[in-house]
C-alpha cells in the first residue's frame, strides 16, 4: 500500500514565508548586522529574569485563571489608569495573551464573520490581513498619506459602510514610526460615532514615544475606548519579545466575547513569567524611563545615517527608522525595495525590510526599514558599512 498525505485547499493561498523569516535567513548566511528583524540583540534587566525565577521557585507552575493571573492583570490596571486616566476591571475587562499576535489574532476571530469588511491603513503588519481572512471576511485596505504616513480620514470615511465590521489602527505605528496626535484621535472618535465600527488598537509600542509627543492611546478618547479592543505587548517593552506575553484591555461586553475564543485557542499564558511581570510592574520607572532610552539609540542611529545618501524619515515611535533610498548613489537604488534589501544584506553586510512587504498590493515607494533596538556596538558597525553609501 502508497502512503498518501491528503491535499486539501488552503486557508490561506496567498501566504509563504514572511520577509521576516527571508531577511533574517540570508543575514545569517551573510554575517550580515541583522537591523531587519524587530528584536533587540541585548538582555533585559536582571530583576525581571529573578521576578520569574522567584515565581517558579513559589511554585507559580500549574495553569492559571484562563483570563490571566490576578497580580498581572490589577498591575496592568493601575498602569493604564496611572497614564490614560481610565479605569478597567481587572476581572472583567483585561485579559493576557500569548502576545499581541494572538491578541488581535482572537479581537478578529471573536467579532468578524463571513460578510464583514474591516479597514487595515496601509502599510501595516503583516498579521492583521492573514487572520481577517481567516473569518471569510473582506480586508479593505485604505492607504495611510505616502511619506508621511498619517491617516487619511476623508478615504477611511469613504472605505466605511454598512459592511464594516472593524478597523485595525497602530500607534506608534510599525513600520513608520508616525504617532498619532491628539486631533487624530479626535477625528476618528467622531467619525466613528454614528457608527457601530469596533476598534482593534495595536499599541505594543506604547512606551517608545519620543519627546515632545506623547502615546494617545484609545484609552485616553471615551468614544472609542468604549468601541475597542486595547492591545499591548511585554515583550516589547521589558526586552523579552521571546516570553510572548501582551494583554487586551476592553468595555465588559467585549472581553466577554473575547475571551470566549481566547479559551479555546489558547486557554491561558506561561504562569510564573505572568507573576513575574506583576512583580516587576511595582515600579513603574523601567517603562517610564523606555523613551529616553531608545530615544539615545535611534539619535546614535540616525547620527550614522546622515553620513550617507538615505533620506530619513522622521521617527516620532517604536524602535524603527525608516529612510529612502531614491538618492544613494548606488544603482541598486533602481532595484525593487525587496531586491534592494536584499543586495544590500549581501553585498554591504546590513539586513533591512522592504516598506513594500507591509502593503498587500506590494506598493514600493524606495523605502526600507531598520530596527534600532541593537547595542550600541551593533549600531555603529551598521553605520559604519552604510557609510559607503
Amino acid at each position: 500500500m502508497t502512503a498518501k498525505t491528503p491535499a486539501f485547499p488552503s486557508r490561506l493561498p496567498q501566504v509563504g514565508t514572511t520577509i521576516f523569516t527571508v531577511m533574517s535567513a540570508l543575514a545569517a548566511e551573510h554575517r550580515a548586522v541583522n537591523l531587519g528583524q524587530g528584536f533587540p540583540d541585548f538582555d533585559c534587566d536582571p530583576t525581571l529574569v529573578d521576578a520569574v525565577s522567584a515565581a517558579m521557585r513559589q511554585g507559580q507552575n500549574q495553569y492559571p485563571p484562563m483570563p490571566g493571573a490576578a497580580p498581572l492583570r490589577e498591575a496592568i490596571t493601575s498602569k493604564i489608569e496611572a497614564l490614560y486616566d481610565r479605569q478597567y476591571n481587572a476581572a472583567t475587562e483585561i485579559t493576557v495573551t500569548a502576545g499581541a499576535t494572538q491578541a488581535i489574532l482572537t479581537a478578529i476571530l471573536c467579532c468578524v464573520g463571513p460578510g464583514d469588511e474591516v479597514i487595515v491603513l496601509e502599510p501595516c503588519y503583516d498579521s492583521y490581513v492573514p487572520n481577517i481572512e481567516l473569518t471569510g471576511a473582506k480586508v479593505v485596505p485604505v492607504p495611510l498619506t505616502p511619506g508621511t504616513f498619517r491617516p487619511d480620514f476623508g478615504k477611511i470615511a469613504a472605505a466605511l459602510s454598512p459592511q464594516t465590521r472593524a478597523i485595525i489602527i497602530n500607534s506608534p505605528h510599525n513600520p513608520s514610526g508616525t504617532v498619532w496626535s491628539p486631533a487624530e484621535m479626535r477625528q476618528l472618535e467622531e467619525l466613528l460615532a454614528p457608527t457601530d465600527v469596533l476598534v482593534i488598537s495595536d499599541e505594543v509600542y506604547e512606551h517608545m514615544v519620543y519627546a515632545p509627543l506623547r502615546h494617545e492611546s484609545v484609552a485616553r478618547y471615551p468614544g472609542l475606548a468604549a468601541r475597542a479592543f486595547i492591545v499591548s505587548s511585554f515583550g516589547k517593552t521589558y526586552h523579552v519579545t521571546g516570553w510572548k506575553v501582551g494583554y487586551v484591555a476592553a468595555p465588559a461586553a467585549l472581553t466577554a466575547e473575547f475571551r470566549k475564543v481566547h479559551q479555546f485557542n489558547v486557554f491561558t499564558v506561561n504562569t510564573p513569567m505572568q507573576y513575574g511581570l506583576a512583580a516587576y510592574m511595582q515600579d513603574a520607572r523601567p517603562y517610564l524611563d523606555l523613551p529616553a532610552f531608545y530615544a539615545a539609540k535611534r539619535d546614535l542611529f540616525r547620527a550614522g545615517l546622515e553620513k550617507t545618501k538615505f533620506r530619513l524619515l522622521p521617527c516620532e515611535g517604536t524602535y524603527f527608522q525608516c529612510v529612502s533610498i531614491a538618492d544613494l548613489a548606488v544603482p541598486e537604488r533602481d532595484l525593487p525595495e525587496a531586491d534592494f534589501c536584499q543586495w544590500l544584506t549581501r553585498e554591504v553586510g546590513v539586513a533591512a525590510i522592504p516598506l513594500s512587504a507591509f502593503y498587500g498590493g506590494g506598493f514600493d515607494q524606495k523605502v526600507i526599514r531598520f530596527c534600532f533596538a541593537k547595542k550600541d556596538e551593533t549600531l555603529l558597525a551598521a553605520s559604519e558599512r552604510l557609510a559607503r553609501l
